[in-house]
């Protein structure tokens, strides 16, 4: 097993697009994107079935990769998150194909 990054931002699904771009220029060759069904933050609850406006859909996108491709991607993502809605975790992970990540 080989030692890479996992990064989980969870973010308006509106900002998307821009997390990828900023995922893909820091050199990370893949995520996915996962529907955010309900969650409860800031003394906030939340659920996608009940709102009023898809606007405010909320998505998961997880990527895996080397420190340093995930540590040139934080300062943008830090960036994204001082405009939109947003969590970001980052965790060592271990992979069984490194050259995947």
């Amino acid at each position: 097993m080989h030692i890479r990054y996992r990064c989980e931002l969870i973010i308006e699904r509106m900002a998307a697009p821009r997390a990828f771009r900023i995922l893909e220029d820091a050199g990370l060759t893949g995520y996915t994107v996962l529907p955010a069904i309900s969650g409860f933050g800031g003394a906030t609850r939340w659920n996608r079935d009940t709102d009023m406006s898809a606007s405010s859909d909320m998505v998961v996108i997880v990527s895996i990769g080397a420190q340093d491709r995930i540590d040139a991607a934080l300062t943008e993502i830090e960036r994204l998150l001082s405009n939109h809605i947003g969590v970001l975790s980052v965790g060592e992970v271990r992979v069984l194909r490194p050259g995947r990540f």
